[in-house]
């Protein structure tokens, strides 16, 4: 078997390059297809690997601003030429499985979410885009061009498979298809259970809109109990203007010093709506209790009253209510930690690599069958 490894593009390093980074430890040979590449960013991890990137990629300075070439991502994605390959492996958000593959070579698709600005959040994404009233104007006229691709697209994939029972169920209200669900990685040899546990609580993540960072702020504000949020994005000075002074910003943190910062502290929040959450499972492989927004991945990695405590309403009162009343000691950081295992990043590897052998080898079965009839 053939196979070729296909991402939507290597600029920034989040849960899906992660999983990515996984399928390239489980298929070493395999070349990986991306529409763009930060060479400087991935250039050492990736140094030994058969990189193609698409057509994009030599745009002057693109890497800049490659989030303006956002109509021409699926032509894009369509001249990856995967001709040679028996089996193609995506990893998934947005346009990756859109790929044209051989009519006798499988497609799998690791699909992270159907893609959030053309269905779960394209009308939030649109309000909370900070740009000018022209293209405010003719995005969704975009989108909806996107979106009809985005549906499209998705027959050409053979077999989905999804982060959490929560994708899978978007697979199929927005793409009429199965998916089986294979958890993604977390590698616990990276964290500990700390002997000691600090003050403070702990949020952090790429600093977005959607991942609510207010609620925390707006909740920590009133209490004036210390937190320490760690993590970058668009909506990092917002986020400090609105903090008061028991809530320290650390920016980008080291893997070892998020480490530290996650076995030390009292919990981790986790306010917002998620496809899994891999930052509450670090928290969990470390041994502390999470408390988290009840709904969406949270309700597959985090057992009430075991590894954290949920609130229902996402509002910055409930949050409030919720540390209030969260008892840290009644909860044992060897427990959560075992329970974190299972999700360990060689489990994935295990079942990642047999489902894809098993479901190869039940393609060509039948593929051969069909031939022959």
């Amino acid at each position: 078997m053939k196979l070729a490894l296909v991402h939507d593009y290597l600029i920034q390093d989040g849960g899906a390059e992660r999983v990515l980074r996984a399928f390239s430890q489980i298929w070493p040979n395999a070349p990986i297809f991306v529409l763009f590449y930060d060479k400087k960013r991935w250039g050492r991890e990736f140094k030994e690997r058969d990189m193609h990137t698409s057509v994009l990629q030599g745009l002057p300075g693109v890497l800049r601003y490659y989030r303006w070439t956002l109509p021409l991502m699926p032509a894009a994605t369509e001249h990856h030429d995967l001709g040679e390959f028996d089996a193609v492996l995506s990893s998934s958000s947005a346009f990756a499985k859109g790929v044209v593959t051989r009519p006798d070579a499988l497609h799998i698709s690791y699909c992270h979410t159907p893609t959030r600005y053309l269905w779960t959040e394209t009308h939030s994404y649109i309000k909370d885009l900070r740009t000018n009233r022209a293209i405010k104007f003719a995005l969704p006229f975009l989108l909806t061009s996107l979106r009809m691709w985005d549906r499209t697209s998705a027959l050409r994939v053979d077999r989905f498979l999804a982060n959490s029972q929560t994708v899978a169920k978007r697979i199929k209200k927005y793409y009429d298809r199965e998916a089986e669900v294979i958890y993604p990685p977390v590698d616990c040899s990276q964290f500990y259970v700390s002997r000691k546990v600090g003050n403070y609580f702990l949020a952090g993540g790429r600093l977005v809109a959607y991942k609510r960072f207010d609620l925390t702020i707006e909740a920590f504000n009133r209490l004036g109990w210390p937190l320490l949020i760690f993590g970058r994005g668009p909506y990092e000075q917002p986020l400090r203007k609105m903090a008061k002074k028991n809530i320290k910003f650390l920016g980008h943190v080291s893997d070892k010093e998020k480490s530290q910062l996650l076995s030390e502290c009292v919990a981790f929040l986790h306010p917002q709506l998620e496809d899994l959450g891999l930052l509450p499972l670090e928290a969990m492989a470390s041994g502390r209790p999470v408390v988290a927004y009840g709904r969406g991945g949270a309700l597959e990695t985090v057992r009430e009253g075991k590894t954290g405590k949920f609130f229902y309403e996402q509002k910055w009162e409930t949050l409030l209510d919720a540390v209030t009343n969260f008892k840290p000691e009644e909860y044992q950081p060897e427990e959560i930690r075992a329970w974190a295992r299972q999700f360990d990043l060689p489990e994935f590897k295990t079942r990642m690599q047999g489902y894809v052998e098993r479901a190869y080898g039940e393609f060509q079965g039948g593929h051969t069958r069909a031939k022959l009839l």
